[in-house]
């Protein structure tokens, strides 16, 4: 198999369970070729990006601008360049133009960039596309699939799931086109089956993981009273909440620290809220780090606080790769109940839950594993156990590729 991943943009600073899916693929002899439909807007990578071996391609305009979303109001020159992608596809793809039926509704954008796309998989013989997210890179991937003539699956996670943008009719049809569909937790397996009925019914969960030869586990017993999250600043990730319950620990005498590592929209309201309640001393932000940083900000911690709330646009997490990250390393975490994080969190179990939007709640999780080092050990050891059993990447990316390979075997029967 020759396979061609698909992806809104890349790289992307929070998108590590792309690398890592890849390089594991990669570990396993499989050829690679990355499809950005647009180039990476951050200054700042994870520092693993620079072992993948793949070659990226990005599916640029030949024209400033974008190739407007109405093929009624497209400009002249824009027009010329659309129609000459076109041509160019319909010279490599039999029957192109009866092809491009399908794409009747679909945004000029998705369509340009898919005719290119196509293009690409035949001169490069790639014999499979995979998307991650059902958003944009799915639409592009579903109609260069149906353009080249071979299958196409994709990841859906949680945005693409969840949010309020997310239009039924569109996704009812990715996912009925597509071979098959994954998706990252159980929770979402059941929500788009009860939602999506039968043309949900090719989909399986299989499990985000990760590479454990990289994850020495350490044992919690003996670390400073220290609180570490990691993630965007933006509401889904709760860190108002957060520090909310820092005061309350604060108004306790409890002694401890808290470090929260990532940066986004909310950054400066946090900042605010800090100093309103005078917690410069205790809570500190310090914005985004490359991983192996994280990884031992995250192991000198105490607790992994992970606030997750369901966002009032319905964004929300699906099963945070940080939270994987934490439980491999040995930090035992708080977090919520939100999709499919009870999965891996279990409470009591590898770790405890709290409700969402709750300070007071979340300040007695954190203060029970900051005081109680027996706790911490015991519910470290069963996180650890249960990464080990259903979130090992070359077992998971193993299945992964085995779907590939049957969506293959069916599309070769078909022909």
């Amino acid at each position: 198999m020759r396979v061609g991943y698909v992806l809104k943009r890349y790289p992307r600073y929070s998108e590590t369970f792309v690398v890592n899916e890849i390089l594991a693929h990669e570990a396993a002899g499989l050829e690679i070729e990355i499809f950005a439909l647009r180039p990476p807007a951050e200054t700042h990578f994870q520092n693993i990006i620079s072992q993948v071996r793949a070659p990226v391609y990005y599916i640029r305009k030949p024209i400033q601008g974008r190739v407007s979303d109405s093929l009624n109001s497209l400009a002249p020159t824009a027009a010329s360049y659309f129609w000459a992608e076109l041509q160019e596809a319909s010279k490599k793809i039999p029957d192109f133009w009866t092809k491009l039926a399908v794409a009747q509704g679909e945004k000029a954008s998705t369509v340009y960039q898919a005719a290119w796309l196509a293009r690409e998989v035949r001169l490069k013989r790639i014999t499979h596309l995979h998307a991650h997210f059902g958003t944009v890179a799915t639409s592009v991937a579903r109609l260069a699939s149906h353009f080249a003539g071979i299958p196409y699956t994709f990841t859906a996670h949680a945005k693409d799931i969840f949010h309020e943008s997310v239009e039924a009719e569109d996704m009812k049809r990715k996912l009925s086109d597509a071979a098959t569909v994954i998706t990252v937790s159980d929770y979402n397996l059941e929500y788009l089956q009860q939602t999506y009925g039968t043309a949900a019914a090719h989909v399986q969960r299989i499990y985000n993981g990760l590479d454990l030869t990289q994850f020495s586990y350490k044992s919690p017993l003996h670390r400073p009273p220290q609180i570490i999250s990691v993630g965007r600043l933006i509401e889904k990730k709760g860190v108002p909440i957060l520090i909310d319950a820092c005061a309350i620990l604060a108004s306790r005498g409890c002694n401890f620290s808290c470090k929260i590592i990532g940066s986004g929209s909310l950054e400066p309201s946090l900042r605010e809220q800090i100093q309103q309640l005078g917690l410069q001393s205790i809570v500190e932000i310090i914005g985004s780090r490359p991983q192996n940083e994280v990884f031992e900000q995250v192991q000198k911690a105490a607790v992994f606080a992970a606030p997750y709330v369901i966002g009032r646009d319905g964004n929300r997490d699906g099963l945070p790769t940080v939270l994987l990250e934490s439980m491999a390393l040995g930090t035992p975490c708080v977090s919520t109940d939100v999709t499919g994080i009870p999965e891996v969190v279990r409470d009591e179990e590898t770790g405890l839950m709290v409700a969402q939007h709750d300070p007071k709640a979340l300040a007695d999780g954190l203060e029970g594993l900051l005081t109680d080092s027996t706790l911490r050990v015991r519910l470290a050891t069963q996180a650890r156990q249960l990464i080990e059993s259903e979130f090992d990447i070359h077992r998971n990316t193993a299945s992964v590729r085995s779907l590939f390979r049957t969506a293959n075997r069916a599309e070769l029967k078909a022909l």
